[in-house]
Parts: C-alpha cells; sequence; structure tokens
C-alpha cells in the first residue's frame, strides 16, 4: 500500500510540473505578446510623429540611424514644459518687487493688499505697548501722521512682542491702546514676527533690501511710492531725527502732482 500512494504521489508531482512548466510558457507567450503591441504602439506613435508613415497609414522600414527621432517629441515636450515653468516662476518674481506687492492682515483680522498704499510714502514701523520707547515714539508718529497723512503719507504700524515680550496683548486691546492713549490715526495691523525665520514676507522685504533686521521694538524703514526702501533706522534714532528724510520723500510726490496738473 505505501508503494502504490508513493507510487501516485510520484505521478501528482510529475503532473504538477508539467503543468507549471506549461502555465510558465503560456505565461511567457502573452508577456511577449503585450510587449510587441506596446513596442507597436510606440514606432506607430513615433512614426506618426515623425513623419514615419507613409500615406497608406503603413509603416516604413527605415534604417536604424533615424531611431533617435522617437526621442524629439518627449524632448521637445519637456522642454516647452521647462520652459513655461520658467516662465510662471519668472512672472511671480517679477510680481513682488516691492514692498505693495503683499498682502497682509489688518488689526481687525482682515487680509489687505498694500497696494492701496502704492504712490504715497510709507513709514513702516514695528511697536510695542509696553516698550521704553512706546511713549516717545508713538506721540511723534501720530505728529507725523497729523502733519503729513494728508499729503500722501501713512505710518504703517506693525505690533510685535518678539523683543522683551513687550506687546503681550491681543489685536483689539492693541488697537484700544494706541487710540486712546495717543489717538492714534494711522493704519495698524495684526501682531506679526518681524525677525528670523518667521517673519513674515513683507518684513523680510524690508530686512533683505536693506540689510538691516530689528533687533528691537519701533525699528523704522521708509518706503517711497513705488514700493521701495528708501532707508531703516533703529529705536535709538528718533522720529524727529528722520522727519526731514521724510518730509522730502512727500515734497517730491507734491511737485510731481502739480507738475501734472
Amino acid at each position: 500500500m505505501i508503494l502504490a500512494v508513493l507510487s501516485n504521489l510520484k505521478d501528482f508531482m510529475v503532473l504538477c510540473s508539467f503543468a507549471r512548466s506549461r502555465l510558465l510558457q503560456k505565461l511567457r507567450l502573452q508577456q511577449s505578446l503585450l510587449s510587441g503591441r506596446a513596442l507597436l504602439l510606440w514606432q506607430v506613435f513615433a512614426a506618426g510623429s515623425c513623419s514615419m508613415l507613409d500615406p497608406e497609414g503603413s509603416v516604413e522600414h527605415k534604417p536604424s540611424s533615424s531611431f533617435p527621432k522617437v526621442f524629439l517629441i518627449p524632448l521637445a515636450m519637456l522642454l516647452a514644459i521647462t520652459a513655461l515653468l520658467l516662465l510662471a516662476f519668472s512672472a511671480t518674481q517679477q510680481k513682488e518687487t516691492d514692498f505693495y506687492t503683499f498682502k497682509v492682515v489688518n488689526i481687525r483680522g482682515k487680509l489687505v493688499s498694500l497696494e492701496k498704499y502704492r504712490g504715497s510714502v510709507s513709514l513702516v514701523v514695528n511697536v510695542a505697548s509696553e516698550c521704553g520707547f512706546t511713549d516717545s515714539h508713538y506721540k511723534a508718529l501720530q505728529q507725523l501722521q497729523k502733519d503729513l497723512g494728508p499729503y500722501h503719507f501713512n505710518v504703517l504700524a506693525f505690533p510685535c512682542n518678539q523683543f522683551g515680550q513687550q506687546e503681550p496683548d491681543t489685536n483689539k486691546e492693541i488697537e484700544s491702546f494706541a487710540r486712546k492713549t495717543y489717538g492714534a490715526s494711522f493704519p495698524m495691523f495684526s501682531k506679526v514676527a518681524v525677525s528670523g525665520a518667521g517673519a513674515i514676507p513683507a518684513f523680510k522685504y524690508l530686512i533683505d533690501s536693506t540689510g538691516e533686521e530689528p533687533t528691537w521694538n519701533f525699528w523704522k524703514y521708509l518706503v517711497d511710492p513705488n514700493g521701495k526702501v528708501v532707508k531703516a533706522w533703529d529705536s535709538t534714532v528718533s522720529v524727529e531725527e528722520i522727519r526731514p528724510h521724510v518730509t522730502e520723500l512727500v515734497r517730491k510726490i507734491i511737485l510731481k502732482k502739480k507738475d501734472e496738473l
């Protein structure tokens, strides 16, 4: 009985081996057919793209030297896509070339474009409510806004809590403090980072343009009507000291407006 079982088992193994062999042959044949069809489709595509078809649509047999033509269309497509991407990137870079092209969030939480200030002179300041420079700067900044505001000028105040944690309050509390304590009438924006990796793009532009990065509260950046940064001053320079620079830019705008009339 054991010999019979072993004999049957041997026959079964032979049968399995035969079936496996036939299955592999069939799979290889199908794979070969698929590869052949794929190659044929590719040749037809390349032939149609490179004028390798005769008028009746049959594939001509070209010398092997013409085979590199197959790569011309994919290469051309790749170059075209690359060119378009470069143009798009260039357009984006060209768009953000001055301060007024940026968007920021105002003190009330609304996203606004700085484009509204184009054509005017701006003094951009990172402010704080609990700094030793707060009182003198807020008073002088409001006076500057009052004197030159009607003539295409604005102080643009950006609260910041990076230095000494001296702007800890909410946007609502910051605005209330500035308006009630100093009668601040200039535009104010949401509390932001103005230095380091977390600085908002608008301030990164100011820093890159001048090489001057805020290290304390009340740094001041003078921006001309075209959005270009003219000069920067640190906290120790008073608003009164920079008034002549601001006034000169405003005067140029007034003269230009008169010439245009």
